[in-house]
């Protein structure tokens, strides 16, 4: 086991990046290029999970939409796996609400960023999952090394949980129970009307298709809006990089 470690620790870590936007992918190797981190860079989760067995990941990133199998379909892959079941793994959304919240929470993601981003802060967000690794034993994690992906799922419990119902008014019998019997009565008060049953009918299935289709070109247009600036992102590094060469 002490062989096992001394390697992990001399090699660089691995990262697998699954996206198929071909612009976030060469984006994120340029961003990681000075960092002592391994990237590999996949189009989807297929040619990820089957690189898996040369090359285990010490992190896996994903995107939520992608054309086979989505982030949350790699997310279970990897937990269930005895193999990689300690595997960090961070979700990339465009949309981030209490609905993409819970369902990160139910495949034990490690961690949910949202679309778009700075590389900056993707790396940072790398290099907190990595380093509880190195201070932990290889059967199993330390609890400061579990605590960051518990304390960050009660987080976004927190932020995206249902709002406490508010109490419901109180009947017009309890009211007349309340009212002391000691009162003289004068004459006996007319029957109030009996307050109209409100119907609450439920959503059409033409109404839930129709808010399922609007959903989607939100997600649609927001992955748009992130390949877009990520491709600007792009052409700012590439010009940097070509006027340090011209420098040189």
């Amino acid at each position: 086991m002490s062989e096992t470690q001394t390697l992990t620790a001399a090699r660089a870590p691995i990262v697998y990046f699954i996206d198929d936007s071909a612009t976030m992918r060469e984006v994120i190797k340029i961003a990681f290029r000075k960092e002592n981190i391994q990237v590999t860079a996949c189009p989807d989760a297929a040619s990820a999970i089957e690189q898996f067995e040369a090359s285990a990941p010490d992190i896996v990133i994903t995107d939520v939409i992608m054309p086979d199998k989505d982030g949350y379909e790699v997310c279970q892959f990897i937990k269930q796996d005895d193999r990689f079941a300690r595997t960090p793994v961070i979700l990339m959304s465009g949309v981030v609400n209490k609905q993409v919240a819970e369902k990160a929470m139910a495949v034990k993601a490690d961690e949910l960023i949202r679309k778009p981003f700075q590389p900056q802060e993707l790396i940072a967000r790398v290099k907190n999952l990595l380093h509880p690794k190195s201070g932990s034993a290889e059967g199993a994690r330390s609890p400061e090394a579990v605590a960051p992906a518990r304390d960050s799922a009660q987080v976004l419990s927190g932020l995206f949980g249902a709002n406490p119902a508010p109490a419901a008014p109180r009947p017009f019998a309890s009211y007349a129970a309340a009212t002391p019997a000691a009162q003289p009565a004068a004459r006996p008060a007319a029957p109030r009307p009996a307050a109209p049953a409100t119907i609450h009918a439920a959503p059409s299935a033409e109404l839930l298709k129709l808010r399922a289709e609007v959903n989607r070109l939100e997600l649609l247009v927001k992955k748009l809006r992130a390949e877009l600036q990520a491709e600007h992102e792009y052409c700012d590094a590439l010009e940097s990089q070509f006027k340090a060469v011209q420098e040189i």
